[in-house]
């Protein structure tokens, strides 16, 4: 090859440097290539959640959109642009809460409903504009999944109603519901599905011909006004509450059957955000019974009604309400004042300071 031993040396150490810095070079590039393609990719998009559901169920005459999406352009207020709140807020439809209800048609599993449901009431919150351009046919979609056999389903679709209930032009449709409520608060005793259902209701007015209806769960309201549970007890209370001043229910609430240990939630320890509403019940159901045409039936009450718990002979209402004068927190005291003036002078019997009292309540010096 003419050339010596240490030159044959030389000329391969330098091709073996030359390998070596290309060997680098490539780790290298190929270092830099793995960093920049993990910050330009986008995470992928999971299963379970139910915008990225949404996102890959293409609603009717629509084509699946692609996996991939750009990064947020960043706006000028702080926020990207592909936020859907945000799109609102510059006059621009996110197309979310669409994409939301066309998912709702396909089929999923009950947790995948449930999320998807759970996503629709909170861009009917947030998203006013798109909630408003739906339908009553999305309405009749969202009020269709009380059906499923999924508590968690119902209780998610009761939410998603309750959210559309505060658009004045879906209430009529909303009502269709009422009785399917109804049943589900009568006929399943669990604590999440009562909050939902009675919210719902409290937030609707309720039509004339859902009293037969109402007549029939009356002492499951019964039951869940006098359970453990404040949040449950306060929206029955107050459903309770408005349906006293029905003329055509005011019997069915006062012959309602109670445990004998009702009065306990006119005890002083009770919080105080359900002490005010059921003395507002009580001055509600006072004032009922001493209007001039119910006085004039004469009505019969079962031992163990609401009546006789309240205002029977043996009834130790008088104590809790006298006890309730000085409670900590003022609307309690007011609303417990209200009470009393109402068991001594029936509206009906002229000048208030002049009245006597309708019941042997409270000794004359009290």
């Amino acid at each position: 090859m003419g050339k010596s031993i240490p030159q044959y040396l030389r000329h391969l150490d330098i091709r073996k440097s030359v390998v070596s810095l290309a060997t680098g070079a490539g780790a290298i590039y190929l270092l830099y290539k793995v960093i920049r393609d993990g910050i330009k990719c986008q995470p992928p998009l999971c299963s379970n959640s139910p915008v990225c559901i949404a996102r890959e169920c293409p609603g009717p005459g629509e084509r699946a959109l692609p996996q991939e999406a750009p990064v947020p352009e960043a706006s000028d207020v702080g926020g990207p642009k592909g936020l859907a709140i945000e799109r609102e807020r510059h006059g621009r439809d996110s197309g979310e809460l669409r994409r939301l209800l066309n998912s709702l048609e396909c089929k999923h599993d009950e947790y995948a409903k449930s999320m998807i449901l759970h996503s629709i009431t909170r861009c009917v919150y947030l998203l006013e504009a798109e909630a408003s351009s739906c339908t009553t046919d999305d309405i009749m979609l969202v009020g269709s999944m009380l059906d499923d056999k999924d508590n968690s389903v119902k209780i998610q679709a009761l939410n998603s109603l309750k959210a559309f209930s505060g658009i004045r032009k879906f209430r009529l449709k909303i009502q269709e519901h009422t009785i399917k409520v109804l049943e589900l608060i009568s006929t399943i005793w669990d604590t999440e599905l009562h909050v939902a259902g009675l919210r719902l209701l409290n937030n609707l007015p309720l039509p004339d011909y859902v009293h037969p209806q109402l007549r029939r769960v009356m002492p499951a309201l019964m039951e869940i006004l006098q359970s453990d549970h404040i949040l449950a007890q306060v929206q029955a209370i107050r459903l309770l509450s408005y349906l006293a001043q029905k003329n055509d229910l005011l019997y069915d609430i006062l012959n309602c059957q109670v445990h004998p240990n009702f009065l306990n939630l006119f005890q002083s320890t009770q919080p105080g955000s359900l002490l005010f509403e059921v003395l507002v019940f009580a001055e509600r159901l006072s004032e009922g019974r001493n209007a001039s045409h119910y006085r004039a039936v004469k009505w019969h009450y079962n031992e163990q009604s609401l009546h006789e718990a309240l205002f029977g002979d043996e009834s130790r209402l008088a104590d809790r309400l006298l006890a309730l004068v000085i409670h900590p927190e003022e609307d309690v005291q007011i609303q417990a004042c209200k009470v009393i003036v109402s068991l001594q002078c029936p509206p009906d019997l002229g000048v208030r300071p002049s009245c006597q009292p309708s019941h042997s309540y409270f000794k004359s010096g009290e």
